[in-house]
């Protein structure tokens, strides 16, 4: 795949929860992406030392950056996560997107990213430094 929608995409630490809170509740400090909808407030954030929680993985595709009107780089993403069964959590930011998959489907993403056309770089070598951190 040589498209302008290809991109290249970092696994970033640490792992995330994704949480669902009423409205009136207060998501703490440690939020990483926080969006109010009708239903309340969903919260993404780091994992916390021996939680058990369900545990993302995040791919974020700051690295091939990009502006609001560029049409079809969110979905040349999760239209392979999609076609290998892989559910997905979004956030976006101005410039790119951050896609969240379960934990236990981590290699099975990188797989189906790759064979469309991306490239995944992974975070080993950046291991306990959180990506909103990096320059």
């Amino acid at each position: 795949m040589n498209s302008p929608t290809t991109q290249h995409l970092r696994i970033v630490s640490p792992a995330f929860v994704v949480e669902q809170l009423p409205h009136a509740a207060s998501p703490g400090d440690d939020w990483v992406v926080l969006v109010r909808g009708p239903e309340g407030l969903t919260v993404v954030r780091a994992v916390r030392p021996l939680e058990s929680e369900e545990r993302w993985i995040g791919f974020y595709g700051g690295a091939t950056a990009h502006d609001l009107d560029v049409p079809g780089m969110l979905a040349a993403i999760v239209t392979p996560l999609a076609e290998a069964a892989i559910p997905v959590f979004v956030a976006s930011t101005f410039h790119a997107d951050l896609i969240l998959v379960p934990q236990q489907a981590e290699q099975q993403a990188v797989i189906a990213l790759e064979e469309a056309g991306h490239h995944v770089e992974s975070g080993d070598g950046e291991a306990g430094e959180p990506f909103w951190s990096q320059p």
